[in-house]
């Protein structure tokens, strides 16, 4: 299992290393074709591999009204990390003491004495330190001062298009689930705790879990066929879900009901991971309850295809 760290005081065993840096936001194509970069250099060098991410991410930091952004959470991430062949990762918290760092003082007291990085893999547009004053040119510049070399691959093009998560949160938001799944290589996820709410959906005959989306990205509100695994289960359960704000019942606040096929049994408190197979319908507002009931009879016939 991949080692998680939440600062720079890493194993000595763990210095010297291959290091990444970045989001690495829902881990997608072009993220995974740069692990396998990583993994010919782990070999080539025999050295291991490690992750330098940030949370909250610095963006989300900044613009404190982004609140729906993120493609995966940290837990998410780890496990894909570890799908992916990393040796540890630190998931170094993102605050304004740390934002305050100058470019130079993170190559030297971190990449370098800390870290005592061997390759740093970056992208192109990579910017950090105090103000976003660091990027790759200044990361080159030292290379041979603190015995690093930077390593910046192409990015991944599929049909004329950068395979980024600011495209892929864009596919969401627009409906295309589809298309994102194909560019992260899996199912697109929420991990969430099924919270008691208004038992809404237990009086019109279709009892649901509800789960906070938190600072997930808000994918194209409406109805899915999604499949739901329980924690320290392998066994995947299928129904439907509805992300949004349920304007038949003229609620705000955002969130995601899901309805398990037959299923019985209490989930509340328990963490769930729900994977987003199909995008069935977009979200609508019924006169009553029967017109509501009957449309869910049709989305339950066609996502219990999937």
């Amino acid at each position: 299992m991949v080692k998680h760290y939440y600062n720079f005081n890493i194993k000595k065993k763990h210095r010297g290393s291959i290091i990444l840096i970045g989001n690495f936001d829902g881990l997608h194509l072009g993220h995974q074709k740069l692990f396998q970069l990583a993994q010919t250099y782990k070999k080539k060098y025999k050295l291991k591999i490690g992750v330098v991410n940030f949370n909250p991410m610095p963006k989300m930091f900044f613009n404190k009204k982004l609140k729906n952004f993120r493609l995966s959470n940290v837990t998410q991430k780890i496990k894909l990390l570890n799908n992916l062949k990393v040796d540890f990762v630190i998931t170094k918290k993102f605050d304004k003491k740390f934002s305050k760092t100058k470019a130079f003082n993170f190559v030297k007291e971190i990449l370098y004495k800390k870290l005592n990085s061997k390759f740093i893999f970056v992208s192109n547009n990579f910017k950090f330190g105090n103000m976003r004053e660091g990027d790759v040119d200044l990361l080159i510049k030292y290379q041979k001062i603190f015995n690093y070399k930077v390593v910046k691959p192409n990015p991944l093009i599929k049909s004329k298009q950068i395979i980024s998560s600011s495209l892929i949160r864009n596919l969401l938001e627009n409906g295309f689930l589809e298309k994102a799944n194909k560019l992260l290589n899996r199912n697109w996820a929420i991990e969430g705790t099924v919270k008691k709410g208004r038992q809404v959906g237990k009086k019109i005959g279709f009892p649901t879990c509800n789960i906070d989306i938190d600072d997930y990205i808000l994918a194209k509100p409406g109805v899915y066929a999604v499949k739901v695994l329980r924690k320290n289960s392998k066994k995947f359960l299928k129904g439907i879900a509805n992300l949004g704000y349920r304007p038949t019942f003229n609620q705000k606040k955002i969130l995601l009901e899901v309805h398990l096929f037959n299923f019985s049994g209490n989930l509340y408190n328990k963490l769930l991971s729900v994977e987003f197979l199909k995008f069935i319908r977009k979200e609508k507002k019924f006169n009553n309850v029967d017109e509501l009931r009957a449309q869910i009879k049709k989305d339950l016939y066609i996502a219990k295809k999937n």
